[in-house]
């Protein structure tokens, strides 16, 4: 696994996991509106890795294979904010790459990248409460439970719950041992 630029080539892959069912059942906004034009859009708007984050801009990475390059999702640092040293997580597999442990292998990469290249305090996400698997993702790698939203949204007719969960730059230290420069 590694984590690249988003590419042209990739946008199969990301319309797949878009579009498909039992992957949308844990995301807020419908698939009604996706289509190759909103996805190539997405890609040439997604931000380049290689340049610093900028204030309330979101970087997002592709997800691919080490040796053939194939697009297996997105993970990204949205909502980065450079003042308070903080940025949302999210990520996203394609069915096929799901329980083979690329998905932890990416957010330890992700979190390397926000406390230690982009000089991040704080990354946090927000999860449906009845997401298990991604809650023992999340928590695998070190992420705390900050607290829960009950009956928070309205997720086609039904009340959904989210919890909060963060890392700080000192527990990340702490996890992983990577020594990281103030």
């Amino acid at each position: 696994m590694k984590l690249r630029e988003l590419k042209r080539e990739d946008m199969a892959g990301m319309l797949e996991w878009m579009t498909d069912p039992y992957i949308r059942q844990n995301f807020r906004f419908g698939s009604d509106k996706i289509d190759e034009k909103s996805v190539l859009s997405f890609i040439q708007n997604a931000g380049s890795a290689l340049r610093a984050p900028i204030e309330g801009n979101t970087i997002h990475y592709a997800i691919a294979d080490e040796e053939s390059d194939e697009y297996l999702g997105t993970i990204s640092l949205k909502a980065i904010s450079i003042a308070n040293k903080h940025a949302e997580y999210a990520i996203s597999l394609r069915r096929k790459a799901q329980r083979k442990g690329i998905a932890i292998e990416a957010t330890k990469e992700i979190l390397r990248l926000a406390f230690v290249k982009y000089n991040l305090e704080r990354v946090y996400l927000n999860v449906f409460s009845d997401n298990i698997p991604a809650i023992k993702l999340y928590e695998k790698c070190g992420l705390v439970l900050e607290g829960e939203f009950r009956n928070h949204l309205v997720v086609e007719g039904e009340y959904k719950s989210l919890k909060w969960y963060s890392i700080l730059r000192t527990e990340y230290q702490g996890k992983y041992g990577i020594p990281i420069n103030n």
